[in-house]
Formats: C-alpha cells, structure tokens, sequence
C-alpha cells in the first residue's frame, strides 16, 4: 500500500531496541537487521538495552553468533561489519532512571527514534513510563511485540499506557505473521483480481475454513503455554487478521488508514463467541511437559465457528483451528463456493462433496489454487474435480522482521495492528477465555479431538491440508 496521511512523518533516525541480550533479539532481531544492513535499508545507530551487565563488545559477539547461526554473515560484503559499526550499548535496569538517562546521552543528536520493546510484556509499562520520564518520547515512536494483553480488560490497560505517551500513529504492534510474503499476497490476490468481487460475499461462498497446524509439541515452553494456550496464542490474533484480510471491504483509498478501518469494521461484526462456538483440546503428553500443571486444562488445540454479522457475509460460517502435535506444518484457507442453483448433472460435486473451492496454501510452499470440474473423455457426463494451480514461492524475499521492522523506521503502519482493532478483537472472544468447556484429550499426530467434527459438520467437514510439493528451483 502506499502512504498517506495517517503515517507518522519522516524516517527514525535511530533504533533502540530494549531486550538486546534476549532470546527473540538472538533469533529474529540481529538477524532482521543484518539482511536490512545488506538490502542498504537501515544505515541508522542501532542501540542495545539490557539488563544483563554486559559490554558494547560482548553485544557485538551476540550479534555475530546470532547471524552465523542463521546462515549468513560469511558472504555478505561486508554487511556484518557495517552492523557492527552502528551499533552501540546502554546497560541498566529498566526500572532505574538512570538507564534513561544514560540512553539520551547515546542518542545524542538523533530526535526521532524507534523504540522496540523485545521485553516480556509485563515490562512493557516500565519501559514506556522511563522513556516519557526522562523526555523520550517526543517525536519519536514505540514498537510493541505481541501479546496485546491477554483479554480485553488488559488489552485497555496496556493502551491507556501506550497512549499516555505517544500517538496512536506512533504506536506499531507487532504480529509477525502480518510480515509474512503470502499473508501480504491475500490482501493483494483479494484486491487486485476483478473476476472476484461479484462471488466474494454470501450469495456465492458457502463457508471459509482456515487452519494453523503444527506437528511439533511446547518445545519446551509449557510454563509459557500455561499463560496462553492456543486460543490466545494463535487464533485470536494470527487466525483473526487473516479472517479479516479475506473478509474486508475494499478501502476506499490507498493506504494504512483505509485498511485498518476495514479490518475494524470485520472485527466489530464479528458475532462474539460462546462456548457451543468452541472446541478446546490438549494433546496426550502434554501434562509431562515442564512447567505444566499436573491437572492442566489449557488447550494446545483450538477449533471454533465464527459469524460475521455483516452485509457481505451474514449467514456464512467461519471455521478456524489450530493445534500442536497434529498430522502436518501448514497453514491453509480453502474458501468454499456455493454448488450450482440447478445440478444438471449427476455428480455436481467432487467426491469429498465440495463444490468450486479456491484454496490459499499459506506455508510451506505457498500456492493459490482454483479447484473446478471438467468432464472426462466419453460420452457421459462424468466430470473430476482439478485444481488450477499457481505457485507463489518468491526467491530472496523479504523476512517478516526484516519487513516490519523496515515499515516501523519508515513510518508505515499499514501491515500493524490498531488500538481498537486490537481491543474489538479481544471482545469476541472474551467472554470464552474463562467460561468454555473442558479440554478434550487427543493423540499427537490427529487432527484434534473429533468433537471439533461437529463444528463443520452442516457444511461437511473440515479440510485437512496434506503435503505440498517443493517448488522447482
């Protein structure tokens, strides 16, 4: 999308970034910045915060493991060292003003920068109250790692505290999966295409499923995942924006403004949830992890139905799940079109009993497929069902960090989250994070607890996404 008036004005010209010593910085952070250095996108001080007692060198030994570990800094032409080269270090504790004070002073002439928050959210506030304290947020704008809360009570917390110190267009939350190549490609494929507008909306499409699946397990992060679950974790917030990618109306200008209020409107039409909409289930095992309580009834597996209450899609069913320990890594939508009105022949149909479908294949491999059916060679009208395929995989593209990040230098809001979509996000599903019904058990490598079944059944069942052949080189 191109820019307008809702974006804040000018480049950053420094980037802070609080949690420097932190996992999410060893994994994602460094390596976003090295690829940026190397596409000649960032070229501003970049400035460490940590609490870990470190020094500027002992910084830059991370940076350089951190980017080795990813695969690059051998062949980079000297992108590592240009990283290197920017960088700079304050370390203090983020409740001591002090620490403040010291990163004024190493900011020295740069008067509009980027601050992101690569801290556990409950030092969110604490960050944000030392930088207004000692005068750091004037010009100046805040970047926000997902969670958004954890309900829409504290969803409003941590707003009012971002908002009493910057500007909504100051503020970029960050949901990474927004970063990713094919969930941009839905907003372009859906706006860019023509021949889908007229069958794009309740009279034409029967139902929309939508899932996120894993086949790995916690990893280890059970005591985190006893905070969230798959709920909060995954559907409120990745599965919610694609929902509202595919449901949105066509802004009626371009730019980040126009498409935040659409996704607004999806979400406020959004009919909140109750616990017959709800399907919760907990892998076998999964109380064995660390740091998992012994009766734990947090869901690793999340499959609801959800109504938009709008002009374009009332009546029709949206599925989402998502889950661990199932069958396959994927993500996929596979909208449903409407049978024809008069079946003229005998098998209208495929063999699984869909109509027309157009499915998104999200990842691995992406691809855009059409499926329709063709008569086969005869005299009877027999037909199959074929898929009209188009592989999307985009060579040397842009990593979601590397993406975003840039976007949040540049002043470009449209691939984050507002506040109040943020919050209208939260409203449908608050009222079944505490009253839901109880986890049901399921076998690591099924698809979930087969009660989820009944979910899609008035509109079949669900789709299961299978293996996807590798893209040719």
């Amino acid at each position: 999308m191109t820019g307008d008036s809702d974006e804040t004005a000018g480049e950053a010209d420094a980037f802070v970034f609080f949690g420097a010593s932190g996992d999410l910085a060893h994994k994602m952070i460094f390596p976003a910045l090295h690829r940026m250095v190397q596409r000649g996108t960032l070229h501003v001080p970049v400035i460490g915060v940590a609490s870990s007692g470190w020094t500027l060198s002992q910084l830059r030994d991370r940076a350089r493991d951190s980017i080795a570990t990813a695969g690059a800094g051998t062949n980079d032409g000297g992108a590592l060292d240009r990283l290197l080269s920017l960088m700079a270090y304050v370390d203090g504790d983020y409740g001591d003003p002090a620490t403040f004070t010291e990163l004024r002073g190493v900011l020295g002439d740069a008067r509009r920068p980027a601050h992101y928050l690569a801290v556990p959210p409950a030092l969110f506030s604490t960050v944000v109250e030392g930088l207004a304290t000692a005068g750091l947020t004037h010009d100046a704008r805040v970047i926000i790692e997902k969670p958004f809360g954890r309900d829409l009570a504290s969803a409003r917390d941590l707003n009012r505290v971002l908002r009493s110190a910057f500007p909504e267009a100051a503020i970029f939350r960050i949901d990474h999966y927004l970063g990713k190549e094919e969930i941009m490609n839905l907003l372009y494929f859906r706006f860019a295409n023509s021949f889908l507008e007229p069958i794009w909306n309740r009279n034409y499409v029967a139902s929309v499923q939508i899932t996120l699946a894993e086949q790995f397990g916690v990893q280890g992060r059970g005591a985190f995942y006893e905070t969230a679950g798959c709920l909060r974790d995954v559907v409120e917030n990745h599965l919610f924006q694609i929902v509202a990618l595919l449901a949105m109306e066509p802004p009626p200008y371009q730019g980040m403004g126009a498409v935040q209020a659409e996704k607004f409107n999806v979400f406020k039409a959004m009919r909140p949830l109750s616990a017959d909409d709800v399907v919760r289930g907990q892998f076998a095992g999964y109380r064995d992890e660390p740091g998992v309580a012994a009766d734990s009834d947090v869901e690793t597996f999340c499959a609801l139905r959800l109504f938009i209450d709008s002009w374009r899609w009332a009546g029709v069913p949206w599925y989402l799940r998502s889950g661990k320990c199932l069958p396959e890594t994927a993500a996929e939508v596979l909208v449903e079109l409407q049978p024809p009105p008069q079946p003229l022949f005998a098998d209208a149909t495929s063999a699984d009993g869909r109509a027309n479908t157009l499915r998104f294949r999200l990842s691995p491999n992406p691809v855009i497929a059409l499926a329709a059916r063709v008569k086969r060679a005869g005299e009877a009208f027999i037909g199959d069902q074929r898929e009209l395929s188009l592989l999307n995989a985009q060579p040397d593209e842009e990593q979601p960090y590397e993406r975003l990040l840039g976007d949040a230098l540049a002043g470009d809001g449209a691939l984050f989250t507002r506040e109040d979509a943020v919050e209208a996000a939260w409203a449908v599903v608050d009222s079944v994070l505490e009253r839901h019904h109880p986890a049901l058990p399921y076998q690591p490598g099924s698809w979930g607890p087969a009660e989820a079944d009944a979910l899609v059944a008035p509109n079949g069942r669900w789709h299961n996404p299978l293996p996807e052949p590798a893209p040719p080189l």
